[in-house]
């Protein structure tokens, strides 16, 4: 089978034509339909980002797919069933093994290219937004890098819990993605002044930024009091340092946000969180946005779009 892999982090990943993978004891073997991309594929790519496995390795950290054979003790997923799972890499390839215990039934109403690219994207702001900053019901969200993969799952799902949403993108294409997911606010950090826009809306009380660098020191500046901020990501390259004496002066908290590491310690709270978003997307409550949808040959292609941020909400691949 063909493959999308990382042969060493001096090489461009590329395909590769690799055995068929066979399931182990707890695992099930998937025809892969779809694959969602993740920033973190690029810094995996360049063996950059905190859980990268050693060399050659396939891409690809949440696919949708059927299972065609299953592992020892294995009885759920069923034969045939099609389900989402986030395996961490392997996605990017015409099959994959994976946990049986991470594979989520997919609902009918949800395609395979949506349910590939829901559940990193859409988690990471639910389980933000709601366990970690507590965000309330007409408190004013400030989300940085709006029309992103995750940016804009942030500004839909504040909305979802009453937020005033003040989205932050650049340039007009991608500020109009951010209006039609919900945003109450648009700002263009290719032109505005980020610190003295918000502010002049009335502040902050909960930011979301998957951005950092100097986009994080401007929202700092624009917090209100007892204000939090969340940091998701680093897609600038740059990661900020943060001035203690801001956030003691105006009581700001400051929370470190990682998804897939409640995996580790609390898997729990990542189901009962995509339980909750997919009871969302059947009631109609959320819209994923997929701006590409690439063949496996174009694979580098698609990891392209991203880093040159030219895709808005999710890019998914198809096998």
């Amino acid at each position: 089978m063909q493959a999308f892999q990382v042969a060493s982090f001096g090489d461009k990943p590329g395909l590769a034509d690799i055995a068929d993978p066979a399931p182990g004891p707890g695992e099930v073997l998937l025809r892969i339909a779809a694959c969602g991309l993740n920033f973190a594929d690029l810094l995996m790519a360049k063996g950059t980002y905190q859980d990268t496995p050693t060399p050659p390795f396939t891409l690809g950290m949440e696919v949708c797919g059927t299972v065609i054979a299953q592992g020892d003790g294995v009885t759920h997923p069923a034969l045939g069933a099609r389900v989402a799972v986030f395996g961490g890499q392997g996605g990017l390839a015409e099959k994959g093994v994976f946990p049986a215990a991470l594979c989520r039934l997919v609902p009918d109403t949800m395609d395979d290219a949506t349910a590939a690219g829901f559940m990193v994207a859409f988690g990471t702001s639910h389980l933000a937004l709601t366990r970690r900053a507590n965000l309330q019901s007409g408190e004013t969200l400030l989300v940085l890098g709006a029309a992103g993969g995750v940016g804009l799952t942030a500004v839909e799902i504040g909305k979802a819990m009453g937020a005033k949403v003040i989205a932050v993108a650049r340039g007009a294409d991608k500020l109009a993605v951010a209006k039609a997911a919900g945003a109450d606010h648009l700002i263009d950090s290719e032109t505005d002044d980020i610190k003295a826009a918000v502010k002049a809306l009335g502040g902050a009380d909960v930011v979301y930024d998957p951005v950092g660098g100097d986009a994080f020191k401007a929202a700092l500046g624009a917090c209100n009091r007892e204000a939090r901020v969340i940091v998701i990501g680093f897609a600038s390259g740059d990661v900020p340092q943060i001035p203690a004496n801001i956030i003691l002066v105006k009581n700001i908290t400051v929370i470190g946000f990682y998804w897939g590491g409640y995996l580790g310690f609390k898997p729990q709270a990542l189901t009962e969180s995509l339980a909750e978003l997919m009871s969302w997307h059947a009631d109609g409550k959320l819209h994923p946005h997929i701006s590409h949808i690439l063949p496996l040959d174009q694979a580098a292609e698609a990891l392209e779009l991203m880093r040159t941020r030219k895709s808005t909400g999710k890019v998914v691949v198809t096998p």
